[in-house]
């Protein structure tokens, strides 16, 4: 039997904007079917596959709001028939075309599709067309760990108000219980692992303002009912000592024992640690990021999905068609690379499995050589890796799983799990900062993306002060009003669109879809401030609210409560 060495913690962050109804390809919902294509549903083949094994896969899964939210409507679920039926028909025709041209690798290819289209629709078929649902079966069943989060993804540390962070969180917690129950954890996805600890004399970053003093998220994930979340390595670095933990009892600590106190480990990412921004117990915990683990994993320049044998993700046949290469070299240019071969895939996996596999155990016994105790190891990425940007990564996870899953050495939990059996002995304030090249805050916000917050730091403003001052508690009419109004802040509160713009994936997609909710944002509003006034609903009025009706209609039982 091997010496314990830790645990690993696979967490697997499953996200989508609301696209339904805004747009269909290559931006809008194509998005969501190609992701519950080639992702949710494999993941939940994994699952199963691995629990009749008996190899419990112990996946801690972060289900954001807005993806429930759009996987619950009806709209997906026929949609997303019609779209599995579409791409085997267009396999169909491809094979075809491929057998009159002679090209029997390329026929054979098509086949594959055709079969693997015509399985997840028999897939989703069989699980009533209920993706939420399956998972919150795998958690009852205590396979995986079902994490919460805001409701649409917002980028907290650069939101202008406290309320609105409250309303984030409030909304997405809500709106989780809804969809899946009492299987939510009390875990949540940090989006884009961005933090900020209390900020003395805190100035606006846009539009500038009078300076204040802002609480620290710890603060109003706590308040939402939460005690744990992710974060990177790299805010762990450079946190701050406040104190240790021991049976339940803070003591205080000072930058000395830094020095002399070596043996915990400070500063490490293989501990989760509590969370606070003063020397007190925490209210909540973080557990790391393993950014060096993760990479190996996500990176498609030097880790794994990057080798020749897999299946490349950008060469289509013809645009919106199927993939029929592979990556064959990252030199080599898109016309030039081979035809995909299946039978050459399952040892390359095996090989990049067992080197992962290594990799933990490798890191998990150095913490312990130099600590005396196991460690927990977080390998975390967007759950979105696995099957649509990485075709054969659900195949990687399972080999992973199943060959941990018969190691006494390593021991694969749950998020909460792993804060069970490893309970944080430091306690730390966090530094500002996110996952995001650099590690702070400028992928969202930059000189391309300013305005974009600028536009929402006044509409924040605008739905705090007409709260306070419009009669909506006893008025039906205004109250639904603002309620329209709050779902489009909270849609263009998503950090995919500022996101989509700095990495120039779908610029004018990303500007489209916050330029539409800031619009509707403010037709609300003015609707509202209308109403307030007894001035008269006109026709063209009541063309803009069937618009926000038909394009929005997400977040059906929205409290405007959150926001006071």
């Amino acid at each position: 039997m091997s010496e314990p060495l830790g645990s690993l913690c696979i967490v697997l962050h499953a996200h989508i904007p609301y696209v339904l109804h805004h747009g269909q390809t290559p931006h809008g919902e194509a998005w969501l079917y190609e992701a519950a294509a080639e992702s949710y549903l494999p993941l939940l083949d994994l699952i199963g596959e691995a629990a009749l094994h008996q190899c419990r896969p112990a996946l801690t899964v972060g289900l954001t709001p807005v993806l429930l939210e759009q996987l619950s409507q009806p709209y997906f679920k026929t949609g997303m028939v019609r779209y599995l039926a579409e791409q085997a028909d267009l396999a169909a025709a491809d094979r075809s075309n491929f057998e009159h041209r002679q090209q029997a690798d390329l026929a054979s290819l098509a086949l594959r599709w055709e079969k693997w289209y015509a399985e997840r629709l028999k897939h989703f078929q069989r699980i009533g067309r209920d993706i939420p649902g399956e998972f919150a079966a795998r958690a009852r069943e205590g396979h995986i760990q079902i994490l919460t989060g805001p409701a649409t993804h917002a980028y907290l540390p650069l939101l202008l108000n406290d309320e609105t962070i409250r309303a984030q969180l409030a909304c997405g917690t809500a709106t989780s219980h809804r969809h899946l129950g009492e299987v939510v954890s009390a875990g949540m996805w940090l989006p884009e692992c961005a933090y900020r600890p209390r900020v003395e004399n805190w100035i606006p970053p846009v539009l500038q303002g009078e300076p204040r003093t802002r609480t620290g998220l710890d603060a109003f994930i706590a308040g939402a009912g939460v005690t744990h979340f992710c974060v990177d390595s790299a805010l762990t670095a450079r946190a701050e000592l406040l104190g240790t933990m021991r049976d339940g009892h803070f003591r205080a600590a000072g930058e000395a024992q830094l020095h002399w106190d070596a043996a915990r480990g400070w500063n490490r990412s293989l501990e989760p640690v509590g969370v606070a921004d003063d020397p007190r117990p925490p209210e909540c915990f973080a557990l790391v990021r393993h950014a060096e683990l993760s990479e190996q994993v996500w990176s498609s320049t030097t880790g794994y999905p990057g080798a020749g044998a897999y299946l490349d993700f950008h060469r289509k046949h013809n645009p919106g068609g199927l993939r029929y290469y592979k990556v064959t070299d990252l030199a080599t240019p898109a016309a030039d690379k081979e035809p995909y071969q299946p039978d050459a895939v399952p040892s390359k996996l095996y090989e990049h499995g067992q080197h992962f596999c290594r990799q933990v155990r490798e890191i998990l016994r150095e913490h312990r050589a130099m600590l005396g105790k196991p460690g927990v190891c977080v390998a975390a990425f967007d759950a979105e890796l696995f099957g649509h940007w990485w075709f054969e990564g659900p195949q990687f996870l399972r080999d992973v799983i199943f060959t941990l899953a018969h190691d006494d050495s390593v021991s694969l939990m749950t998020a909460e799990e792993a804060l069970r059996h490893s309970p944080p002995g430091k306690v730390v304030r966090l530094p500002e900062g996110s996952w995001g090249e650099g590690a702070d805050h400028h992928v969202w916000l930059n000189e391309q993306t300013r305005w974009m917050w600028e536009v929402e730091h006044r509409a924040e403003r605008r739905m705090l002060k007409r709260l306070k001052t419009l009669p909506w508690q006893t008025n039906d009419a205004l109250r639904g009003m603002l309620e329209r109004a709050a779902r489009e802040l909270l849609l263009l509160q998503a950090s995919d669109w500022p996101f989509v713009v700095h990495s120039k994936g779908a610029v004018d997609y990303g500007m489209q879809r916050f330029a539409g909710h800031a619009t509707r944002f403010d037709r609300a509003m003015q609707i509202a401030e209308n109403i307030a006034a007894k001035a008269p609903i006109g026709e063209l009025e009541r063309i803009q609210i069937a618009e926000m009706d038909a394009h929005d209609g997400v977040f059906a039982e929205i409290d405007l409560n959150w926001w006071t």
